[in-house]
């Protein structure tokens, strides 16, 4: 093989016949890029000139190839838009909206409702409650992020506030969006009789994400009480929906229970 032929513009190991052993002969160049991330790179940038739609005044589309802060390597191999269909991504690509925020700027609040997702593209943000009179931090959050799906999923309020501690870029998704092209593939529900079978036959354990004391108190026998793969439980369903979410961005593939030991009762 020789720099500059035909051969040369394929990856060594790529034709049918895999080499034995390669041995350079002259010094070489050689360019070593990670295939996976790559061929996700290339199909999400065909889809992004597949077509684009025209942003309404105000708006400013996001464009994912300038943006490595949300779309980075960790993003695009293990984090949740790793796990979406071609379609889908598609889709992101045109209703995700691209906006500028300030330090100090309270991007969503303890007890409203929610209404969008976020991923930060820059800046840092801080995620507090107020406990007992006092704010208490609960997390800080960089570019990479992404925050607001607790509250789409388990269709509850914001359960904490989050402040922009620096400048930075945000890309913002609506609910409406965030359900069809992120709750939908990502979220995986089985009824009862289903996730008792699984567990059985041993494709999957019971994961409690309920409070230890809940758990103390009427846990499945075998549960885990610790972020684990697969069923997800809880009392009703809500708080393990959104536990089943956060599991399946970092590629787990997490079901939550339908109705919660709410369902188990009822059948008891």
């Amino acid at each position: 093989m020789v720099g500059g032929c035909d051969m040369a513009n394929w990856p060594i190991g790529y034709q049918t016949v895999l080499p034995v052993s390669s041995k350079a002969i002259t010094e070489v160049e050689i360019v070593r890029v990670d295939f996976d991330l790559l061929d996700i790179m290339m199909t999400w940038d065909e889809l992004a000139a597949a077509g684009s739609k025209t942003p309404t005044a105000g708006e400013e589309p996001a464009d994912w190839s300038t943006m490595t802060g949300a779309f980075n390597v960790q993003a695009l191999t293990s984090g949740c838009l790793s796990q979406l269909p071609a379609a889908h991504i598609h889709e992101l690509f045109q209703r995700f909206e691209c906006i500028k925020t300030k330090r100090g700027q309270v991007l969503i609040r303890d007890g409203d409702l929610g209404d969008s997702y976020y991923m930060i593209e820059s800046g840092r943000c801080e995620v507090t409650k107020l406990v007992g009179g006092a704010q208490v931090i609960l997390a800080q959050l960089r570019a990479g992020d992404s925050f607001g799906e607790e509250a789409l999923v388990s269709e509850t309020c914001r359960n904490a506030t989050v402040t922009m501690k620096t400048d930075g870029t945000l890309l913002r998704l609506a609910k409406p969006d965030f359900i069809e092209l992120l709750r939908t593939p990502l979220l995986h529900t089985v009824e009862w009789a289903d996730a008792e079978q699984r567990v059985a036959s041993g494709q999957a354990l019971w994961l409690d994400v309920r409070y230890a004391a809940e758990f103390g108190q009427d846990g499945l026998p075998g549960a885990l009480n610790i972020p684990l793969n697969e069923i997800v439980y809880c009392h009703s369903g809500r708080r393990s929906s959104a536990a089943a979410f956060l599991l399946a961005q970092y590629g787990l593939n997490a079901f939550w229970l339908r109705d919660g030991l709410v369902a188990e009762k009822v059948q008891s």
